[in-house]
């Protein structure tokens, strides 16, 4: 198999100041229980960033939510001094709170996603945001008021890049009447792709399709299930293949898979090597359906 590096999975193109390495690296997993708290090791998550960058990742997805705000610690801590810092894209979230383990509450009034965004560049350590997501639209909220904020900020030279997480096609376009949105973040994997016309209405946008969750392959591996016969006709794990069908489901799919494993970073990182063919690459869509 070729080196293992995320560059080998292709590349988006946000804009002329960055084009990313496709497979990049979620922070979600680099917290404590219920995404709370900090991180048991936290000399190993940084670890985790360090490996990640040396795997050729320069995409990383973090949230204030997550710790909160641990992760963005982890995250910036194995960002500095890094040789290619400039090169490295992060896209954060705003927009929820956080009451315990397990426990998310979406949060849009204006001011308060303005608040955040300041924490979270001090939390950081940076003067912009690549890409800000709203994490969640709060229906107490109008969409004009939740992206105008955003869009307003972006007037200001603090966010580069607007996204929106966890939304209908028709919330899209609603609040693209407010403000070009640039990447769409949804869960979405080999065992559950209902957003499939949303994966295609964000290829035709040249929006970035993130998905959350991409290796929700639970109920698809097993001795006897398809999943695991690929697997092996490829000689790679299923982690890998359904990292690959995401990866040649759409041109502006950008996974996110997230680890505190050195070992499971790498074997993600690696599927950036695997071609599925097309006829398994069909097989495998239907599996959901």
């Amino acid at each position: 198999m070729a080196d293992i590096n995320a560059k080998n999975a292709g590349q988006f193109k946000f804009s002329d100041q960055f084009t990313v390495n496709r497979l990049g690296f979620g922070t979600m997993q680099l917290t404590g229980k219920g995404v709370w708290g900090p991180y048991a090791d936290p000399d190993r998550a940084i670890a985790v960033i360090h490996r990640a960058i040396d795997l050729g990742v320069n995409f990383f997805d973090t949230a204030d939510s997550y710790g909160p705000w641990y992760a963005d610690r982890y995250l910036a801590a194995g960002l500095k001094g890094a040789a290619n810092r400039d090169q490295l894209f992060i896209s954060d979230k705003v927009g929820q709170t956080r009451q315990g383990p397990g426990l998310w509450v979406p949060l849009g009034a204006p001011h308060y996603l303005g608040q955040q965004v300041e924490v979270s560049l001090m939390t950081l350590g940076i003067d912009h945001e690549d890409l800000l997501f709203l994490h969640r639209v709060d229906s107490h909220y109008s969409i004009a008021e939740q992206v105008g904020e955003l869009q307003k900020m972006k007037d200001e030279g603090k966010i580069r890049h607007i996204g929106l997480s966890q939304v209908t096609l028709d919330q899209v376009k609603e609040a693209q009447k407010y403000a070009h949105i640039d990447a769409i973040e949804n869960m979405y994997n080999v065992a559950d792709h209902h957003d499939d016309p949303l994966v295609d209405y964000a290829e035709d946008q040249h929006m970035a399709f993130v998905p959350w969750f991409p290796l929700n392959t639970g109920k698809l591996t097993g001795s006897d299930s398809p999943l695991e016969s690929i697997a092996q006709k490829y000689n790679v794990s299923p982690a890998q293949i359904a990292l690959a069908w995401l990866l040649k489901r759409s041109p502006n799919i950008l996974p996110i898979p997230g680890t505190s494993s050195l070992d499971h970073l790498a074997d993600n990182i690696a599927a950036a090597n695997v071609q599925l063919s097309d006829a398994d690459f069909e097989a495998l869509s239907h599996l959901s359906k």
